[in-house]
């Protein structure tokens, strides 16, 4: 169903339609220019939509796949535990499989496989309800998440900064605020006025069509600038932080994010701009020692060679590298912000605090 509103902010990336069992996105491949709502109630369709990058971004792919294997638990007809759980185990791993970086798809998904685990004693209906409850909370949680993020990320600036992001770790790849934006919104609410440079980030362009357009419909000073123009405006002077999000953290501080982004850590480096990564502590693996573990999403030549244009801009034929990913080494990043503080280098060490802080606020829940 198509559906015309001036404001991108106005729209959920991802709800819950529970009467008709679905999960609700925003097809974020038709942005900006068409704002096409789509409902998806199939494994098939949910799978399709992760993979395409209908839905995208580590948290918002964790709403996604939280809210599509309620739904399709919701469609298993049967009030045998045992039947219901091999059923739901099936289609659990399938989801999994659309995409292999981002640790958020495997962590909500786990975490519902949890709570089926966790009920054995309970009907087939109950389990069915305390998924939904769970795949609702972990929405919640992650609005919660994104704000603290904010917060602690708004002490590393100060009014009239500016500010590099790339890709695009916005409200479009969560549920509210954003990761790496969060800090941004909160500052815009605030009085902050920052001044904030958007890698256009080749070849899927989602900082072109989405970190500029939703910072712009929020009323941010916002510039649009290609991949290879961030040193340019660094050495000029003009970006006195760098915030951006990660699909997954090794547990030595390595990461995970859309690649180039450790092109901007490298130029980073030079210019003495700090770089930090907003990251859910979701995002963060502790069974990954380093980024040499994590594995990268290699996709399909056509995004480099022809998606965007209306001809072919490469010749037939020529060979093409497009891994989705590359791994910023955890020398180059200043700070990784997390919902429970701005992890330091050493991360071995901090990462520890951070953890022990998580474990304290689940105890007094």
């Amino acid at each position: 169903m198509m559906e015309e509103k001036k404001n991108i902010m106005d729209y959920d990336t991802v709800s819950l339609d529970d009467e008709n069992s679905a999960v609700v996105i925003i097809d974020q491949t038709k942005l900006p220019g068409t704002t096409e709502i789509i409902a998806l109630k199939t494994a098939q369709e949910i799978w399709d939509a992760i993979y395409l990058l209908q839905v995208r971004g580590a948290p918002a792919i964790g709403v996604a796949a939280a809210y599509g294997i309620y739904v399709l638990a919701k469609g298993i007809d049967t009030d045998n535990y045992d039947a219901f759980y091999a059923e739901f185990k099936k289609q659990k791993e399938y989801l999994d499989s659309s995409r292999p970086t981002a640790v958020n798809l495997s962590w909500a998904l786990n975490r519902m496989e949890q709570v089926v685990l966790n009920n054995a004693d309970k009907s087939v209906a109950e389990i069915k309800q305390l998924l939904k409850e769970e795949s609702v909370e972990i929405q919640d949680e992650d609005i919660r998440v994104c704000k603290a993020i904010g917060e602690y990320g708004l002490t590393l600036v100060k009014p009239g900064d500016g500010i590099l992001t790339h890709c695009n770790a916005g409200k479009l790849a969560t549920s509210k605020y954003g990761t790496a934006t969060a800090p941004i919104y909160l500052g815009q609410e605030r009085g902050y006025n920052f001044r904030v440079f958007a890698d256009e980030t080749r070849p899927l362009l989602q900082g072109a069509r989405l970190t500029a357009f939703e910072l712009q419909s929020s009323g941010v000073d916002v510039t649009l600038i290609c991949d290879n123009m961030s040193a340019t405006v660094m050495k000029n002077g003009w970006v006195d932080a760098i915030f951006v999000g990660c699909d997954r953290v090794a547990a030595n501080g390595d990461t995970a994010n859309k690649i180039g982004t450790s092109v901007v850590a490298a130029v980073a480096k030079q210019y003495n701009v700090p770089m930090y990564i907003a990251a859910p502590t979701s995002t963060i693996d502790m069974n990954t020692p380093t980024g040499d573990q994590i594995k990268i999403e290699q996709r399909k030549p056509e995004e480099v060679t022809e998606m965007w244009y209306k001809e072919r801009m490469a010749p037939e034929g020529v060979k093409v590298f497009n891994p989705a990913f590359d791994v910023t080494d955890h020398e180059l990043i200043a700070g990784i912000v997390t919902e429970f503080g701005i992890a330091r280098p050493p991360y071995t060490e901090s990462f520890k605090e951070i953890f022990a802080k998580k474990e304290v606020a689940q105890k007094n829940k």
